[in-house]
């Protein structure tokens, strides 16, 4: 058991057992100094409570932990900022006041009860503590919600979906400021259901749609233990940031709740997405890097992610690369999940168009459970989203088009110790350009079972698509391909297709 992350009122454990993804094959009940907390089962959890510069030791599966609580330099009560909590006044100016008045190193704390807010900017140095009970509830009136411009002065402020834009301010908001932490056990409600955000969501309204947490160009933040629900857009979005640390979350959609992905990070470096559980209406975690225009402009990959001890078990996709991936993606590093329920498992979208910025590759997926999960494997070079691009002859034709910077490059990926079980249209699916394939594709001991009652669907978005059902592993324009111990039970047809492969390998 390590030490994930430490604050001075909580802390955040991680087992290392490698018994199971997620979960622990069995309850444990954590002690603090010797008392029981609570029985708990997942591989994260979190302990709050602590106080500052005291001596701590945390028990669970007969290991114990010793650390002592750092200190701060104030702790500040929302409520004695005329905070009241009850739901229907505007707090947000109480808690403005109190953001404000907190120096470097010290804790706004906001006790159980329902907190209206407007966007709220964070501060440098300052810890946001929401109590058990607490709730903070989005206004539902979007002219309350300040502005991001795209740009003032050569300085980015908004964005949506990979491009400067102007976008409405997120329920918690930070630009340009480090060393931010958001921890408790606590609600951020974005009250999205309530408002009109879903109303022609694909039209830009004023402004584009706010997220729930939105972090542009901050360095050393923690966001600990809370719940993100309800949000206009997506859940979490890191941009432009660095040393970002998401630990023992939980983040809920509704299924309906149109583009609501979980956690986008966006042309960031070094983000650990650890023991966090996510129900969404889109994408659980989409990991990006700007459309081709941004990728020119900031030329940043987004790279050195690592995702451990996740629960994905709503959502279109569970781990998702793009479709704005055009800066690069680069070193991430998936262990010890569990999909349960998402219609893909890993999942890659780009086309031509999208350029070769920066590359995508050095990727790996090890020790990984999927349970009805309708395609484990999809990397698609052909992805059509809906709009008119894709449905050009430049985006969908299989014919040998020349390579320029429009033409996009994927790398290497490795998949290994993986079980997935109630397969259904078939086990994966890539599809890589002729003038452009895929580098290199590795399985090992990885096994596939299908769903007996499986229907028939398509692997992914392709303007010229066959649905399939039962299918194994088809791959189209990759040149490595290699495949050890993999097995499948209850396939039809052939386990392995091959086009314009140039290096097969299977032991």
């Amino acid at each position: 058991m390590k030490i994930l992350a430490l604050t001075a009122h909580s802390a955040t454990f991680e087992l290392e057992n490698n018994a199971s993804p997620y979960f622990n094959t069995e309850k444990f009940i954590v002690k603090l100094n010797g008392v029981k907390l609570r029985e708990e089962r997942r591989n994260v959890f979190s302990v709050f409570y602590l106080e500052p510069d005291k001596s701590y030791v945390v028990e669970a599966l007969n290991e114990a932990v010793s650390f002592s609580t750092p200190s701060e330099s104030a702790f500040l009560n929302v409520k004695s900022f005329g905070a009241c909590g009850d739901g229907v006044h505007d707090e947000t100016g109480a808690f403005t006041a109190a953001v404000s008045c907190a120096g470097e190193n010290s804790t706004v704390f906001v006790p159980s009860g329902i907190y209206l807010l407007r966007p709220l900017f964070l501060k440098s140095g300052v810890t946001l503590w929401l109590d058990k009970g607490a709730i903070l509830l989005g206004d539902t009136d979007r002219r309350n919600y300040p502005v991001l411009p795209a740009s003032i002065d050569g300085k980015n402020f908004g964005t949506w979906q990979g491009e400067e834009a102007d976008c409405f301010a997120s329920l918690l908001t930070a630009y340009n400021q480090n060393n931010i932490s958001i921890i408790g056990e606590g609600v951020i409600d974005c009250n999205a259901l309530a408002a009109d955000w879903y109303e022609n969501h694909r039209i830009m309204r004023g402004a584009w749609r706010p997220r729930g947490i939105f972090l542009n160009r901050c360095k050393n933040v923690l966001i600990q233990g809370v719940t993100v629900k309800n949000t206009p857009s997506w859940n979490i979005h890191p941009y432009f940031c660095n040393k970002v640390k998401l630990y023992d979350l939980f983040l809920q959609n509704i299924p309906s709740m149109p583009t609501t992905d979980g956690i986008d990070p966006d042309c960031c470096d070094g983000v650990e997405i650890i023991g966090v559980k996510i129900s969404v209406g889109d994408d659980c975690i989409a990991i990006k890097s700007g459309t081709i225009e941004s990728a020119k402009k900031y030329k940043t990959p987004c790279k050195n992610i690592v995702i451990r001890n996740c629960f994905m078990c709503e959502g279109h996709g569970g781990v998702v690369f793009g479709s704005e991936l055009s800066g690069g993606i680069e070193n991430v590093n998936v262990s010890r999940c569990l999909f349960e329920g998402t219609d893909r498992g890993f999942r890659i979208k780009t086309r031509r168009g999208r350029g070769r910025i920066g590359k995508c590759g050095g990727v790996t997926f090890t020790d990984i459970i999927m349970r009805n999960v309708k395609v484990p494997f999809v990397i698609n070079m052909y992805y059509n989203m809906g709009d008119e691009n894709g449905h050009t002859e430049y985006v969908w034709t299989t014919e040998k088009l020349p390579v320029d910077e429009r033409t996009p490059e994927l790398g290497d990926f490795i998949f290994k110790n993986m079980e997935c079980t109630g397969v259904e249209y078939c086990a994966g699916a890539f599809y890589g350009l002729p003038e452009s394939p895929i580098k290199s594709v590795k399985f090992e001991n990885v096994s596939f079972t299908y769903n007996k009652n499986a229907e028939a669907g398509f692997p992914d978005m392709r303007e010229k698509n066959i649905a399939v059902r039962k299918q194994g592993l088809d791959f189209n324009f990759t040149e490595d391909v290699v495949i050890k111990n993999v097995k499948m039970f209850g396939q039809e047809g052939d386990e392995v297709k091959l086009n314009g492969v140039e290096n097969f390998m299977r032991e």
